[in-house]
C-alpha cells in the first residue's frame, strides 16, 4: 500500500504502537517541501508473533542511481524476509538497499518494498529513518488521517479472514435460489457479489448497490464477525480470450477504470461505518493468465490479448486496484490465479506466478497488498481426484501421458492451489498468503460419478474411468453439462487454503448459447454453443455447454437445477 501523505519532521512524529499515527502537515506546507525525503511505513498485517510491513520512500532531493534506507527498532522485532529490496539486520539496526532493477530514484520519485518480521510484546513503528544518511520525514503507518476521510479506523486484521466469521448471504441471489424447486436447501449459502460494471456500484435496474450490500452485511453480522465477498471485475478490454464476458470498457480506457470504477469502490469500502466488516475482494478474474497463455507466439493467441499485453492495462489495472483497495485496513485482496487446467503446465505455471508479481508491484502496489489468491473462480475443475494421482503409472505410461492430463503437473485444484502458493512465496509473496478455491460448480456428483479407478487396460482407460471431472475437455468452461455443486463454503479446509468459497453464484450463466443483444458489452462466444466443435484452447473438442443459456450473469434455471441434481456432497 503506497498512500502518500505529507508529514511533519520525524522529531514531531507520534509513535503509537504497531499502527502509530503521524501528525499530518497542512498540504503545501513550505517546510515539508524542503525535507529531503519522506518515508511511509505501514504494518499491513499482524498476528501473535509476526507481521508484514510495507515501506515507500519518496525522494525530494537530487536524483539517485542507488539508495539505502536505515532504521532501528526499539523492541525485539526481527526481519525474516523481504521483497523489492535487500533487507538485512544487525541487532536492532535494519538496512534496506535497492535491488538492481529499482535503484533509480528521481527527484520526487518513490520506491516501495516490503518485508516480514517477528516480534513479541509491542511492535512500535520506528521513530527515525535515514535515506543515504539523511533523516527523512516519517509517515508512520497510521490508517487514520484527518486529511483523508475515506480512511477507516484500523480494525483487527487476522491471518485468515474466514476464521471465526460468518460469510455474507447475498439476498438477491438467495431469493432466486429459494424460488427454484428444491432451491431452499442452498439458498442460505454465501456467494460473491459481482461488481462487473460501473453501474453495479449504485445498483443495476433497481437492484442492490454496493452500500446496500454492505449495510445488509452489517445487519447479518450482528455482534460477531462477518466476511463479505466482492468480485472486482471491470478491467479495460476484459476477458480478451472469451467474448461471452467482455465488459463495458475498451482496451485503452484505463483512466475510466481507475477514476470511475476503482476510486468510487475504494471510497465506499473506506467508510468508517463498514470498518468492522472483513471485506474480501477477488481481483479481476480471467485477466493476468491470458497475458501468459493467449498471446503471440502461442497457438492459442488472440489479437485482443496481444493488445492487452502490449498496452499493459491489465497489469496497471490490477496493480491500481490492489494499491487503492489495499489502503483500506479491513480489505483482504485475493488475486485470481486461474485453475490447474489452464496454468498447471510447466510453461504456464512459473510464468503466471511471475506475471502475478509484476501486477502486484505495479501502480504503487506492493506484494503486501495481496492477502492471497483464488483458484477455479467460475470454473469446473474438480477439487480432488481420488482415483488417480500424477505419480501413477499404468501399462508402462505415466498418468501425465494420458489424453485427459496431457502432461499437466496437477490433476485437481487442491494440489494446484497448494503448489502455486509455494511458488508465489518463493518469488517474494508473504509466507502467510492463503488460497481460496471456488467450489460452487465442481462437485461432479450424480449417477456418473466414478466409485473407483478406471480399468488398467491403458493409461487413458485408467484416467477416464476414474476421473470425477466429466467434462469433454479441461478447456471447456461455459455452462458445463453434468456439473454439480461442490463442497459447501468452509474456512481452513486444508493446509494453505483459507477457505472453500462459492464466489460464482450457482445458477448465473457463463454466457449465452447464441447471440443475444444486450447493453452490458457482453458478446457471443461459440464455447457457449452446444453445437460448437471447438478450437485450439480445448483441442478442438465439443464445447459441452448446456443449450438455451442467457447472457452471462443472468439467471439460468436449467443450470441451477442441474447443479443441484449433480451436487457432491449430495444435497439432503
Amino acid at each position: 500500500m503506497s498512500r502518500t501523505r505529507t508529514a511533519l519532521l520525524a522529531a514531531m512524529a507520534l509513535v503509537a504502537g504497531a499502527t502509530g499515527t503521524a501528525i499530518a502537515a497542512v498540504p503545501g506546507d513550505a517546510g515539508a517541501a524542503a525535507v529531503p525525503c519522506t518515508v511511509d511505513y505501514k504494518v499491513q498485517n499482524q498476528w501473535d508473533t509476526g507481521f508484514t510491513a510495507s515501506v515507500t520512500i519518496t525522494n525530494n532531493s537530487a536524483a539517485k542511481s542507488s539508495w539505502s534506507l536505515k532504521w532501528s527498532y526499539a523492541g525485539n522485532q526481527k526481519v525474516t524476509s523481504g521483497w523489492n529490496a535487500k533487507v538485512s539486520q544487525s541487532g536492532a539496526n535494519v538496512t534496506a538497499a535497492n535491488e538492481s532493477y529499482n535503484g533509480t530514484l528521481a527527484t520526487g520519485g518513490s520506491a516501495s518494498f516490503g518485508f516480514q518480521g517477528t516480534y513479541s510484546g509491542s511492535n512500535a513503528v520506528p521513530a527515525t529513518f535515514t535515506l543515504d544518511g539523511v533523516t527523512c520525514n516519517v509517515d508512520s503507518g497510521g490508517p487514520t488521517d484527518p486529511t483523508d476521510p475515506t480512511d477507516p479506523p484500523a480494525g483487527n486484521r487476522v491471518n485468515n479472514p474466514y476464521t471465526g466469521a460468518k460469510v455474507y448471504v447475498n439476498p438477491e441471489w438467495s431469493e432466486k435460489a429459494a424460488a427454484e424447486a428444491g432451491g431452499s436447501r442452498i439458498a442460505n449459502q454465501p456467494t460473491g457479489v459481482w461488481l462487473d460494471r460501473t453501474a453495479a456500484i449504485n445498483g443495476v435496474n433497481g437492484g442492490m448497490s454496493l452500500r446496500d450490500h454492505l449495510d445488509e452485511a452489517l445487519r447479518q453480522k450482528g455482534s460477531g464477525e462477518l466476511v463479505i465477498q466482492l468480485v472486482i471485475y471491470n478491467l479495460p478490454g476484459r476477458d480478451c480470450a472469451a467474448l461471452a464476458s467482455n465488459g463495458e470498457l475498451g482496451p485503452t480506457e484505463i483512466d475510466k477504470y481507475k477514476t470511475q470504477y476503482i476510486d468510487p469502490i475504494k471510497t465506499i469500502l473506506g467508510d468508517s461505518k463498514y470498518a468492522s466488516l472483513r471485506i474480501v475482494t477477488t481481483v479481476e478474474i480471467d485477466s493476468l493468465p491470458n497475458l501468459v497463455t493467449n498471446v503471440t507466439p502461442r497457438a492459442t493467441a488472440t489479437p485482443n490479448c496481444d493488445v492487452m499485453k502490449a498496452n499493459g492495462n491489465y497489469v496497471k489495472g490490477v496493480g491500481y486496484a490492489l494499491n487503492k483497495l489495499g489502503d483500506v485496513p479491513n480489505v483482504y485482496n485475493y488475486v485470481d490465479a486461474g485453475h490447474h487446467g489452464w496454468l498447471g503446465w510447466d510453461d504456464n505455471f512459473g510464468a503466471s506466478a511471475d506475471m502475478f508479481k509484476q501486477a502486484a508491484t505495479a501502480e504503487g502496489a506492493t506484494v503486501a497488498d495481496v492477502h492471497g489468491f483464488i483458484a477455479n473462480t467460475a470454473n469446473y475443475s474438480a477439487l480432488k481426484e481420488n482415483n488417480f494421482s500424477i505419480s501413477d503409472n499404468v501399462a508402462g505410461k505415466s498418468v501425465r501421458e494420458s489424453k485427459w492430463v496431457d502432461w499437466n503437473r496437477y490433476t485437481d485444484e487442491l494440489s494446484y492451489a497448494q503448489a502455486l502458493r509455494n511458488q508465489l512465496v518463493s518469488i517474494g509473496f508473504d509466507s502467510n498468503i492463503g488460497m481460496l478455491i471456488d467450489t460452487s460448480r465442481n462437485g461432479w456428483g450424480g449417477a456418473n460419478r466414478p466409485t473407483g479407478p478406471g480399468a488398467t487396460t491403458n493409461v487413458d482407460t485408467y484416467v477416464d474411468g476414474g476421473r470425477y471431472d466429466r467434462r469433454i475437455h479441461l478447456g471447456n468452461w461455459c455452462n458445463q453439462s453434468g456439473a454439480g455443486l461442490g463442497e459447501r463454503p468452509q474456512a481452513s479446509p486444508a493446509a494453505g487454503i483459507d477457505a472453500y468459497v462459492w464466489m460464482k453464484p450457482p445458477g448465473e450463466s457463463d454466457g449465452s448459447s447464441k447471440a443475444i443483444d444486450n447493453d452490458e458489452g457482453k458478446g457471443f462466444d461459440r464455447m457457449c454453443d452446444p453445437t460448437y466443435t471447438g478450437n485450439p484452447r480445448n483441442n478442438n473438442h465439443m464445447s459441452g455447454a448446456l443449450p438455451d443459456a442467457p447472457v452471462s450473469g443472468h439467471w439460468f434455471s436449467a443450470q441451477f437445477q442441474e447443479l443441484m441434481k449433480n451436487a457432491y456432497p449430495p444435497l439432503s
